[in-house]
C-alpha cells in the first residue's frame, strides 16, 4: 500500500476536505530521492520503526528550530531507511531538516528549490505566521486525545483564515488524524 493509500484511508471520515487534500499532497507526493521501495507494510512497517527509536516527532521540531520555524514535520520510511524530517522556515527560505531517529541531533539540511515544495513551504509558513501555539505544542495537544497512538506527522495549515494543524497519529495498523487549533 503507497502512503497517499495509507492516508487517503486513514483520513476517509475523520478530517474535512480541506486537511483530506492538503495531507494526501503532503504525504503522498513521492520525494525525488524516493524510490517506494518501503519495507513492505507500509503504515504497519512505519509503526515498527517507530518503536526502535528513541526520538518522537516533537524532539525532531525542537532540534530543528536550530535551523529555523518549524513548519511541518514527517516520520517516513525511505530507501528500507528510518527517517524524520522537519521542514523550517528562516528569513523567508525553506529547509528540509533530516533529524536522526536514534540521536535527536540535525543529521543534515537541504535548501528547498523546486517549485512544489516551495509552494508548500509558503502555504504552511503562512498558517504558522498567525500561530500562537507551536507545532511541538500541537503534537502534544493531539497525542493527549489519542492516547496509545504516536505521532508520525503534522501539517499546518489555514482553515477559514485560522491556522490549524492536522496530526496523523499511528497505533499498530490503525491511524487517527486530530487537528488542533494554532491560534
Amino acid at each position: 500500500m503507497t502512503r497517499r493509500q495509507i492516508i487517503m484511508t486513514a483520513a476517509v471520515g475523520t478530517v474535512g476536505l480541506a486537511a483530506l487534500v492538503g495531507l494526501a499532497g503532503y504525504y503522498g507526493r513521492p520525494r525525488e530521492d524516493d524510490d517506494d521501495d518501503d519495507e513492505g507494510g507500509g503504515q504497519e512497517a512505519l509503526s515498527r520503526a517507530l518503536l526502535s527509536t528513541n526520538v518522537n516527532l516533537q524532539q525532531g521540531l525542537a532540534a530543528s528550530e536550530e535551523v529555523g520555524q518549524p513548519i511541518a514535520g514527517k516520520f517516513e520510511l525511505q530507501h528500507r531507511k528510518f527517517q524524520l524530517f522537519v521542514y523550517t522556515s528562516n528569513d523567508g527560505k525553506f529547509s528540509e531538516v533530516l533529524v536522526d531517529p536514534v540521536t535527536g541531533k540535525v543529521a543534515r539540511v537541504e535548501a528547498l528549490t523546486r517549485a512544489d515544495e516551495l509552494a508548500t513551504a509558503q502555504s504552511q509558513s503562512a498558517a504558522m505566521v498567525s500561530a500562537k501555539t507551536s507545532l511541538k505544542a500541537a503534537v502534544d495537544k493531539a497525542s493527549a486525545q489519542a492516547v496509545g497512538f504516536q505521532p508520525v506527522g503534522i501539517i499546518p495549515n489555514l482553515k477559514d483564515g485560522r491556522p490549524v494543524a492536522t496530526v496523523l497519529l499511528l497505533k499498530g495498523e490503525q491511524s487517527r488524524l486530530v487537528n488542533v487549533a494554532l491560534d
